[in-house]
């Protein structure tokens, strides 16, 4: 049961962090087209919520390293996050943590594959 938990909160992880940098590297060109599309900062939060939801699961049962990874790299989003809803200042923040999410939940998934088997 605890194996089956913690890859279902991996597979969350990466998916939504995947998904969060892909709407990350992609919307910016969205707004080139005349769609009248605009950046919405929540939608960046919905993402992080999700995210950190995820690690808090995780890093209850992870090792440091990987733990280590996951909280610095939510860092980074939740300050990226913040500082535009509340700062109206975009930094590029969001895309070294979505990218350290990734790698984080990754090894994760990967330590307990390799543990359980």
């Amino acid at each position: 049961m605890k194996k089956s938990t913690t890859s279902f909160y991996d597979i969350l992880g990466i998916s939504s962090a995947t998904i969060c940098l892909v709407h990350c590297l992609v919307f910016p060109l969205l707004t080139i087209l005349p769609l009248g599309i605009n950046h919405n900062p929540f939608i960046d939060l919905v993402f992080a919520t999700i995210g950190l939801l995820a690690i808090l699961k995780i890093i209850k049962k992870s090792n440091l390293l990987v733990a280590a990874t996951l909280i610095v790299s939510m860092s980074l989003i939740w300050i990226n996050v913040l500082t535009e809803i509340i700062l109206d200042i975009h930094l590029d923040l969001i895309f070294i943590g979505g990218i350290g999410m990734i790698i984080g939940h990754f090894m994760n998934y990967r330590l307990h594959k390799n543990t359980n088997h």
